[in-house]
């Protein structure tokens, strides 16, 4: 299924709207650029991405932007503000990078494009009537901190939220996997493994039995559910019987409610370890929850247009899921778009070491000067489409109106 919209007229407000925006990300190019390539040589991890989040708050700070650091508790968060008009376009900007592999899933061409649509519609705020709000959101490959933002408020006032995501091929649409994690730690008791071992409960043992139970699960789960697991710790010497084990397990789903029945079922594979050997069972949530990804119609159509024009041919994946983001949260509140940008990679695929390599070539450089774009296009045709604007305002009065009645 296709997500088309009305051919709009191409009234002389919003064709000089878009252009100006598109000039402003050009003469903004070099700099965003230069931002990708230097988040990408200096890969942070979650939450610690201190200069990543510098880089972006000091060039906003030098383009006008009124800059928060360390928001929601987050020291490596950041909002950057311009313009004064009622409709607040938010623009997400991701900057962490995973551990061992650095920007393996092009963070540094998601940020540096959501920068370069925030200075592009900044360009025309004041002639649109938007408020543009960057949203630099740490740890979305971990905790995710998007959620944690939507929790503290930064998204209340938001009529729409945006953001491109680095990809070996464009697309529109997609869906996303709900996703749920756990830190699991077994605790048994030591002994020597050759003098008593019967003194001892063995804690590998008991990550070892969870381990085959969620394997044999795997077949009675349906379609679309997955379950990952990497034991972190099993003991430290072969002569003494390990008394701790620690492991992290991360279920993914088609919905929060599939999500929900999955990981009761694998909690139970969890608990059969304890039961058969013995030892203490400990689950703690890691991180946030992330919540399937639902994209709005008419800001999907209005991208993949922008996209076209760009010389640029999405892939409509209209409801088909992909991997899991924290974007999924603010999408069940806020009309959301998460397009992939694409670039040639070699065939190789995100969270690699392959994928890593091709961050800074040409292709994800134009990757960054094009999801720029037609980002800022988007909040254009949203602000100068007056069905779409009072339907996205609307939206933010009965958020409004909900909250203060619970």
């Amino acid at each position: 299924m296709t997500h088309t919209r009305p051919e709009q007229p191409r009234t002389p407000a919003r064709e000089h709207a878009r252009a100006a925006a598109a000039d402003a990300v050009r003469s903004w190019g070099e700099a965003l650029v230069g931002l990708s390539h230097s988040l990408h040589a200096e890969p942070e991890t979650a939450l610690r991405e201190h200069r990543s989040a510098a880089k972006i708050a000091d060039l906003l700070t030098d383009a006008g932007f009124r800059v928060a650091r360390g928001v929601a508790g987050l020291p490596t968060a950041l909002v950057a503000t311009y313009g004064t008009g009622d409709l607040v376009v938010c623009l997400c900007a991701e900057y962490d990078a995973l551990p061992g592999i650095g920007h393996a899933c092009g963070h540094n061409v998601n940020g540096a494009a959501a920068v370069g649509a925030a200075l592009g519609l900044a360009a025309v705020a004041d002639s649109i009537g938007v408020t543009v709000r960057l949203v630099g959101t740490p740890a979305e490959e971990d905790v995710g901190g998007k959620v944690t933002l939507l929790e503290a408020g930064v998204f209340d006032d938001a009529a729409a939220a945006m953001m491109v995501h680095a990809a070996p091929e464009d697309s529109v649409g997609a869906s996303s996997y709900a996703v749920g994690a756990w830190d699991v730690t077994y605790r048994g008791a030591p002994a020597h493994a050759a003098v008593a071992p019967w003194q001892g409960v063995n804690a590998l043992d008991a990550v070892t039995l969870a381990h085959t139970a969620v394997g044999l699960l795997r077949q009675q789960l349906p379609p679309g559910t997955l379950v990952h697991d990497v034991v972190l710790e099993a003991g430290h010497t072969v002569n003494v019987i390990p008394e701790l084990a620690r492991a992290r397990y991360e279920v993914r789903a088609r919905t929060t409610g599939d999500l929900a029945d999955a990981r009761r079922r694998v909690r139970a594979c969890l608990e059969a370890g304890a039961l058969a050997t013995g030892a203490g069972l400990e689950l703690v949530p890691h991180g946030h929850d992330f919540a399937d990804l639902r994209q709005d119609p008419f800001l999907t159509s209005a991208y993949e247009e922008a996209a076209r024009t760009l010389g640029r041919n999405p892939v409509a994946r209209h409801g088909e899921p992909m991997a899991s983001t924290d974007m999924g949260n603010v999408s069940h509140v806020v009309p959301s778009i998460h397009p992939c940008i694409g670039y040639d990679t070699g065939g190789a695929l995100q969270h690699t070491e392959d994928f890593t390599r091709y961050g800074t070539g040409p292709g994800a450089d134009r990757a960054v000067l094009d999801g720029a774009t037609a980002l800022a296009r988007v909040g254009v045709d949203l602000a100068t489409d007056p069905v779409q604007r009072g339907r996205f305002l609307d939206g933010v009065a009965r958020r409004r109106a909900a909250a203060e009645a619970g």
